[in-house]
């Protein structure tokens, strides 16, 4: 099942945070973005915007890496001034967790970004990818994504129904630093 991407009515963008300093001394919630990070981060923003899928509507971890990768990227958005929603429940969710965020949006909004941790965010994308999905993407997902990262779902259904096998999986894409 292979969807036209004119009659696609939602998408979900599951963003991994930019690279971020290695675990030290403080909370792994505290953990910055490292330099890399910060240069990849702000490369997320135009090329959401190049692919098209820019955002409604955030659900941004509370981690500090998540909220700085997140600060980074939307400057390259142009205009865009999606809701944002930072959540503590991101950090340590699993893939019903995530669902269940999405799943309470509003069924008017078609472009939902959650920007979070592996592996739940290839994990989301490999128990969401159904038939038609990119080969190549779904098998990367399967085994992790890199970091800043971002796979496009696509489906019809309501955000309410997205469930296993629901939406194509159409693109895995890393910014290039």
């Amino acid at each position: 099942m292979t969807l036209n991407p004119i009659q696609v009515a939602r998408r979900l963008v599951l963003l991994r945070h930019a690279k971020a300093e290695p675990a030290g001394t403080v909370a792994d919630t505290l953990r910055p973005l490292a330099l890399t990070g910060r240069k990849q981060a702000a490369r997320v923003g135009p090329a959401l915007v190049d692919a098209d899928v820019v955002p409604e509507l955030v659900l941004c971890s509370d981690a500090v890496r998540t909220r700085q990768t997140w600060d980074l990227l939307k400057a390259g958005l142009g205009d865009a001034e999606p809701e944002v929603v930072v959540s503590p429940q991101i950090y340590s969710a699993g893939v019903e967790e995530i669902l269940e965020l999405v799943g309470a949006v509003d069924p008017r909004v078609r472009t939902v970004l959650v920007v979070g941790h592996e592996p739940t965010m290839s994990a989301v994308a490999a128990y969401l990818a159904g038939p038609g999905s990119d080969p190549a993407a779904h098998a990367q997902v399967q085994v992790g994504v890199p970091t800043a990262a971002y796979s496009v779902l696509e489906s019809d259904l309501p955000w309410s129904q997205w469930s296993a096998r629901s939406a194509v999986l159409t693109t895995l894409d890393r910014p290039h630093v």
